[in-house]
Order: C-alpha cells, then structure tokens, then sequence
C-alpha cells in the first residue's frame, strides 16, 4: 500500500477556523498550507486552477461536506488539505453550507497510483460514519489517522453490490458511468452512492468510473445482460456506442451524488418501458427525450456543441498563428507572399539570398499557414464529434473542408459541422442487422454522413454561405469612422464579458477564422480582440496593487500573478476576481474592455498573430497607439473596479477583512 504520509499531515490540517466567510478564502488558506509545507511552489497559481475549477461547478455536497478540487502543475505532489469551518461556509450544496473542506490537489500528471489514493477518499465522503468522526476529531493527528484508513489501495471500495431483497418480480441488473471533468473526487462519489442505493433497492449494478486514476471497462457481456444504463457525468462518456440500444437515464455527475435513489428508480422503471429513452445506433448518443431524467436541456446542449468545437479549434489557432508570427519576425512580412515557394524550392544548401533568417522564416510561416488551415475543418469535426461522437469526426472534418473550399468560412463550418453531426446521428439510429453493426461507426456512418453534408454544402448551401461569408468581410473592411469604432466596442465586451467563456471563446473565434494578412479589416479586428482580452488581468493586477486594501490576501497573491497573465493574453487570470465578487469586477473589465476595442479602432491598429500578447509585439502595427490603447483600458477599468468596491462594499466585508488577512 502506498503511504499516505506523502498525501496528507498535521500541518496540512486546520480545526475549527473562521475562514473568512467564502470558498475562495478557504480554499486560499488550504492552497497557502500547501504552499508553506513544500507542495506548491506557485500558491497562485494553484488558487487560480481550484477557482477555476469551481467556475465549471460548485464542489459543494450534501451533509455539509465540500471537495474543491484540481489537477495543476502548480501541485509538487498529490496533497489533500483539510478544514473544519466554524462557521461553515458555502460552496453550493443544495441543503446549505459546508463545515467540512477538503481540498484535494493533483499534479496535471498525476500517477495512477495518487489518483487512486485521492479516489480512495472521496468514496469515503458517502460514508456516514466516516464524515462523523471527522467532525469529532480531537486533533489534527486524528484526522490524518482517519483519512490514512481509507487510502488503502489494497482494499479498493468496491462498486458492484449484489442484489438483495428484489422490490419487484425479477431483480433488475444496471450498468453505469459516471465522469467528471477532473476525474478525481466527483467521479468515483457518484459511482458509490449509485452502488448504495441500487444495494438498498435490491438491485444489482455495475459501474465503470471513467476518472484519472484509470478506467476499467465494463465486459461485453455484463452490458449485454444489463437491462438499463445511467450515465452520471459532465464529459463525454467513451465509447458510448457499446451502450447502443439500452434504456438511459443521464444526468451531470452531481445528481447521482445527490439523488441517487431517484436515478435508480428511474432506470429501474426506464428498463421495463417500452418507450424510455435509449442509446441510440452506433453513435451512442442519447434521445432528446433523456433530458427529463436529470440530463441537459437542448440550450444548454447546444452551447455545449458549439463550445466543443470551439475548444478543439484553439489550438489550431494558436500553434499556427504563432508560427506564423515567428515567420514575420525572421522573414520580414514580405514572407507572407514567397514563403511557400522558398520553403519548397530552397534548403539549407541552398539558402534565399543567402540567408538563413529568411529561410527559417518561410519555413516556420509554411507551418504556421498549415496548421492554420486546419482551423475550419477543426471547428465543424468537433462539433460534428460533440454530437455523434466518434463517427461525427470525419464527416465533420470534410464539411469543414468543403466550408473553405466554397468560401464559406467560420459560418460555413459552423453550419456544416452542425449538419454533418445531427446527419452522422440520424443515421445511427437506424436499426441495423447485428451483422453490420461493427461496420457502422467506421465505415457506414462517416460515408453517407459525409455524402449527405458534402451534397448539401457544394449544391445547396455553399454559395449562400461564402455570399454570407463574403459580404460580412466586405463590410467589416468597409467600416470607417464611428461604426468601426462600435464594432471594437462590442468586441471589447464580449472579451471581457465570461473571461473564456462561450462568449469570449465566440468573439475570439470571429476574429482568427477570419484572420488574413492580405487584409486590414481582418487585422483591426484581431487586434481589438487581443488587446480587450489582455485587459482583464492586468486591471485586477493594477487595481489590487493600487488599493491593495480593498482586496483579500488571496487576491492580492492573484493580482502579483495577473501582471505576467494579460501580458500574456491569458483571460483567465481575471477569473479569481470576478468569481469571488462578480457584480462589480465584470462591469468594470468590461468598461476597460469596451474602451480598450474602440481605440484600438479608431487608431487603425492591427495585428498579425492571433496570440502571444506582449510577445508578438513585432506583429502589431502601430505598436505605440496600441500600448495607448491597451494601457487606457487597464486604467479604465481598474479605476472601475476600485471605485466599485469603494462605494458599493458590502457591510459583511469590512468583518471578513481581518480574518482573511491571515491566511
């Protein structure tokens, strides 16, 4: 058995503290521990990765526990932290506060064994009598002793329960999945609470946690003989499609932490109606119909969809809009129209001119142009994958493909990947003869989903979109005086609206799919884009150095961060901030935001790489107005933020101050 020494000690162990009165101070105080004993070198950094964390949902559970949590490379070794609150603190559970903290931190390539570990402790969280004794330990040794006993690899919590009095007049047998973004703590709590209540119901179930600590998957033939499946996750379940044809219940991962005997119940009457829900074709997509029993709903889904392509996308933008700007700095931007015929016909035998710069740069530009095509084709195979899965990818890839090839775009591919997705869906649920349903996913699905949006696009819908595509462009590079001054006033918002959210993600998304050195409209408007985002950051980082009184320790620790962040066009260096105090840190980002886009407009600045901030400065035309520009901004809104808090503090704070000051 691994120790558990290297996991948790008495120094990482607070009793009966006043925290501060909010998750971020707890969570601020563990992170410090942390930092105190030698785990995190970066305190920041790892504060910023849990908060983040927490953005995506709350870690709050019920029977006054909370499990902040996060896998960062801030984390020197895996680590839990533990708090007693008094008084408790909210960290959105659904019947009240948490006086119970654990915060479990994972470095981003934590062993199987460490995740196991970590695991470990989050099935014990389910436990009654285990969160008991925690509550009445006498000493910080106590606790550890406690938490020692649980992370016992050899004796792994088991997930299978064997059925006991049946309820009805055959026991019912399940099968389940439960994921969560990180993998670590929410994942494998569902998978036991699921087991105590299927164990309760006289239910047999068997369950497949798909977390960091490793995934085992279920026999073939242990779905084959289940009569119902629940999915309880916030990712994507992997191969769904051995699932195909079983009556679902789906919902986020939390649900069947917090009502897992209405999800058992549920699948149990799922499986002898006829008309449930099911996982359909080879695809393994659920119907809409699964959302009443705890899934998404359609808007949400959607976002979803668009989201994942988008995130699958920025990559693509950032690896060849990069290159492309170490190009211009070793080829000069002439290199944007004799790169590709230097870097075909030259080598360094043979170099242009005889210089090697020149060389390196149509190299390091052909690359860059190359990785950047893939942009399109990109956003519509993701959001083709966020629909059907595997089989989406390459009909998704080939209506991105053709979405340039016609001149559709960013339009085109978005409208493509969604039709390709929503075809490749279709077509799996199609009830195919058990002989073909191998070929379905890898061969059947991708050639008629691919001909149906490959039809479409080239006959029907790819002149409509490259006019669509082509007059957008027209008139953004026709726009002149106050209205381009809007349009960098609405991209300006947008940066600063969610700090790399979907909205953020769409205005940036805009601005690279159309990004062309040949054409200056494009370039203003990358431009406007970058700058408003950098803002953010470095208002916090300003204002919090300005008027460090008016901020917690935690955050002072942030803005110190956030300097180096919006210098580097990272958003979400902004997002402690705004997570801890959203009502008057998002107005005032967006202010700077929205000051920041207009002048970047009016002063025709322009901008050739898609990312990097003060590292492609070498790519900004008009440098100095951009720096006026962006520096205006920041002032903007950290004058804003200020101000907020100066004259619309909350009574609470001024109490909370102090104690938060000693983290």
């Amino acid at each position: 058995m691994t120790s558990s020494v290297s996991i948790i000690n008495p120094d990482l162990v607070l009793l009966d503290v006043d925290a501060g009165g909010d998750k971020q101070a707890v969570i601020g105080r563990l992170v410090q521990r942390l930092a105190d004993a030698g785990r995190s070198a970066d305190a920041d950094g790892l504060l910023a990765a849990a908060m983040a964390r927490e953005e995506q949902s709350a870690t709050g559970l019920p029977g006054g526990i909370a499990i902040p949590h996060c896998r960062s490379p801030h984390v020197d070794t895996a680590s839990i932290g533990f708090a007693r609150l008094n008084p408790p603190v909210d960290f959105g559970a659904p019947d009240g506060p948490a006086d119970l903290a654990f915060l479990i931190a994972a470095p981003e390539s934590g062993g199987v064994e460490h995740m196991k570990l970590l695991s470990s402790l989050a099935r014990a969280l389910v436990r009654k009598e285990f969160v008991e004794s925690l509550r009445q330990a006498a000493t910080p040794g106590d606790v550890v002793a406690l938490v020692d006993g649980v992370l016992n690899l050899d004796k792994p919590a088991p997930i299978k329960e064997p059925a006991q009095e049946p309820v009805q007049e055959r026991s019912r047998t399940l099968v389940a999945v439960t994921a969560c973004p990180t993998g670590i703590a929410h994942t494998y709590m569902a998978a036991d609470s699921l087991a105590a209540a299927a164990k309760k119901a006289g239910v047999t179930l068997h369950v497949e946690t798909q977390g960091s600590s490793g995934s085992t998957p279920l026999d073939a033939s242990t779905i084959d003989t289940a009569d119902a499946v629940i999915f309880a996750t916030d990712v994507g379940v992997k191969d769904k499609h051995r699932f195909a044809g079983k009556p679902v219940i789906a919902s986020g991962v939390k649900r069947a932490i917090n009502e897992p005997d209405a999800m058992i119940a549920e699948a149990v009457a799922a499986a002898g109606n006829p008309n449930a829900a099911r996982v359909d074709g080879s695809a393994g997509a659920a119907t809409p119909s699964a959302a009443p029993a705890g899934g998404v709903g359609w808007g949400t889904r959607t976002r979803q969809i668009l989201l994942t392509g988008v995130s699958y996308m920025i990559p693509f933008v950032a690896a060849g809009g990069l290159l492309i700007a170490l190009g211009f700095l070793f080829g000069g931007y002439e290199i944007a129209d004799t790169g590709k015929d230097i870097a075909i016909t030259n080598s360094l035998t043979n170099l242009p001119d005889g210089s090697f710069a020149k060389y390196l740069g149509a190299v390091l530009f052909t690359l860059g142009s190359l990785a950047f095509s893939f942009l399109v084709p990109a956003l519509a195979g993701y959001i083709s994958f966020a629909i059907a899965d595997r089989p989406g990818i390459a009909p998704g890839f080939t209506a991105g493909a053709v979405a340039v090839f016609v001149g559709g775009g960013f339009i085109g591919g978005i409208v493509g990947g969604l039709i390709a997705g929503f075809t490749a869906l279709w077509i799996s649920r199609i009830a195919a003869p058990r002989w073909l349903r191998g070929l379905m996913p890898v061969v059947i699905i991708p050639l008629f989903a691919s001909l149906v949006v490959g039809l479409l696009m080239f006959m029907l819908l790819g002149r409509p979109l490259a006019a669509i595509t082509s007059g957008l462009t027209n008139w953004l590079g026709g726009m002149s005086g106050s209205s381009v001054i809007i349009l960098g006033v609405i991209l300006g918002l947008m940066m600063c609206f969610d700090l790399g959210g979907p909205v953020n993600k769409a205005a940036y998304a805009f601005a690279t799919a159309g990004l062309n050195v040949a054409d200056p409209a494009s370039l203003r408007i990358m431009a406007a884009v970058m700058a408003a985002g950098m803002v953010p950051p470095l208002a916090m980082a300003l204002a919090s150095t300005v008027r460090p009184g008016l901020f917690t320790e935690p955050e002072r620790e942030n803005g110190r961060a956030a300097w180096l962040l919006g210098a580097s066009f990272i958003s979400e260096g902004a997002i402690p901030f705004a997570a801890a105090d959203p009502v008057r840190v998002i107005p005032s980002m967006m202010f700077g935001g929205a000051v920041t886009g207009a002048l970047i407009m009016a002063f025709d600045v322009t901008l050739k790489a898609p990312h990097g901030g003060i590292f492609v400065f070498f790519a900004i035309g008009n440098l100095v107005w951009f720096l006026v520009a962006l520096a205006a901004g920041t002032v903007a809104a950290a004058v804003a933020v200020i101000a907020a808090k100066q004259f619309a503090k909350p009574v609470a704070e001024a109490e909370e101050q102090p104690a938060l000051a000693t983290a």
